[in-house]
């Protein structure tokens, strides 16, 4: 569903278009020109920056919190205005600022990003990226948690598990040197990577940042287990071609339905969220049919807004229908995927398995425009059937198992989905000797510096 809000008129005739991430067309003018009379010519950052407070003003969701004598023309554009309002927001419970994810990009970037293309944030020019991402197994141990298949990375044969021994020379891979690190993989357009595969050998492969579209419906497939067939679906990301990821949700459930499943996983370990639509029709999926008419969740706006507050109800789809899902999640797991989750726990036996934690974002966004930046202040809450929402410390996990970092996709001894196959046959999530899964600080520390690059979305219809 796509929307335009026009903002209150702004000083020196700053007209900003605000428009869901549906890609209406149908835009207002932008005139950003001093003088007005519908030219779009360039503006200063002082007036990008203005007009990027006033739209926080009108739509943030704590905008009663913001000062009336805030000065926005220092920053150093609408991004660092967009880091800076952070501050402001302020729950009942909390002792810190709970807004980790306003922010602001240039159009040409979130276009890109939206519609399922990679792009680094923050080059002029969106020049693509490795296509690759990486956790700490242990101190030292470096490894690939993620990669796109038509990415670089992708192409050269790179695959979850490989261990990472030396990018450009450098082979300290520890902690401490997480700051290179992200440097390295997620804000470089070329790198060397030494690698050691599962077998042992190793390999080394130099990778330069191109375009490529994502593929967020990663892996499914089914697995025959005593206690009948297991689902698993690997999803990535709820950005992408939309119609696409509709038609393979149809695909990957009318599989799983015609295999007659028992039991379903969905592997959301590494999805930072997206389009709130997409959530929906993947929650339609999973939901039990009995839920079918009821309330899925209620997008809350602040008191500026309340007439746009909305609620969403169930539309069953498709021929799965369980009493149970399976989530396996981490700290990556964030917004559009939390949602998910909350959205089905007044309905379903909702487990969780995972290292630690979930990001804990019960918050979302849209784009405003604002020149040629898009500028996100957080903008509506969400909450399920029984009004629970505010999760910020994220959802904890029924069983806490480490991130089988050392295993591909899909491997059944890889430690979470070993554990979720492990409760479904024997109701145990791991075995008799096995203790339950602390991951140290050192390793918290570092995991935590290589996830904040990865965008946590949840984007409001």
């Amino acid at each position: 569903m796509s929307m335009i809000k026009p903002l209150p008129a702004l000083a020196a005739a700053v007209i900003l278009l605000f428009s869901s991430c549906q890609k209406n067309t149908d835009s207002l003018t932008t005139n950003l020109a001093p003088g007005g009379n519908g030219n779009t010519g360039s503006s200063s950052t002082a007036q990008l920056n203005t007009a990027a407070f006033e739209a926080a003003k009108d739509y943030y969701l704590w905008n009663n919190l913001l000062p009336s004598t805030y000065d926005a023309t220092g920053f150093a554009d609408p991004a660092a205005v967009m880091t800076d309002i952070r501050k402001y927001s302020r729950e009942t419970g909390f002792t810190a600022a709970v807004d980790r994810w306003s922010f602001a990009m240039k159009k040409t970037e979130w276009d890109a990003l939206s519609g399922g293309m990679s792009t680094v944030a923050g080059t002029a020019d969106g020049a693509g990226d490795l296509g690759i991402n990486v956790f700490f197994r242990a101190e030292g141990d470096l490894r690939v948690s993620l990669v796109e298949p038509a990415s670089p990375a992708g192409l050269a044969g790179i695959q979850r598990g490989w261990r990472i021994t030396a990018i450009n020379g450098n082979s300290s891979m520890n902690t401490t040197n997480s700051n290179f690190i992200v440097n390295a993989v997620y804000n470089s357009g070329s790198g060397s990577f030494k690698f050691t595969k599962p077998d042992g050998s190793p390999v080394t492969v130099t990778l330069n940042a191109a375009h490529y579209t994502t593929k967020p419906v990663y892996m499914d497939t089914v697995y025959s287990t005593p206690a009948g067939k297991v689902g698993y679906l690997v999803y990535n990301s709820f950005l992408g071609d939309q119609s696409k990821i509709s038609a393979e949700y149809n695909r990957v459930f009318t599989k799983f339905a015609n295999a007659g499943i028992n039991h379903l996983v969905v592997d959301l370990r590494y999805n930072g969220g997206g389009y709130v639509s997409l959530q929906q029709q993947l929650a339609d999926y999973i939901v039990s049919a009995s839920a079918n008419g009821s309330v899925m969740f209620k997008q809350i706006y602040n008191t500026s807004h309340t007439s746009e507050n909305s609620t969403v109800t169930f539309h069953k789809n498709g021929g799965v229908n369980l009493p149970k899902v399976y989530f396996i999640v981490g700290r990556s797991t964030a917004s559009a995927s939390e949602l998910l989750i909350n959205n089905l726990k007044p309905y379903m036996d909702v487990r969780l398995i995972g290292a630690g934690n979930t990001h804990g974002k019960p918050v979302g966004f849209f784009p405003i425009e604002d020149g040629e930046w898009y500028v996100f202040p957080v903008s509506f809450k969400t909450v399920n059937k029984n009004n629970e929402g505010n999760y910020y410390n994220g959802f904890a996990p029924d069983a806490r198992v480490a991130d089988g970092l050392d295993k591909n996709w899909g491997d059944i001894t890889e430690a979470s989905l070993a554990s979720a196959l492990r409760n479904i046959t024997s109701g145990s999530y791991r075995g008799a000797a096995e203790p339950v899964y602390d991951e140290p600080a050192v390793l918290m520390s570092g995991n935590t510096a290589l996830d904040a690059p990865l965008m946590k979305l949840t984007i409001g219809q």
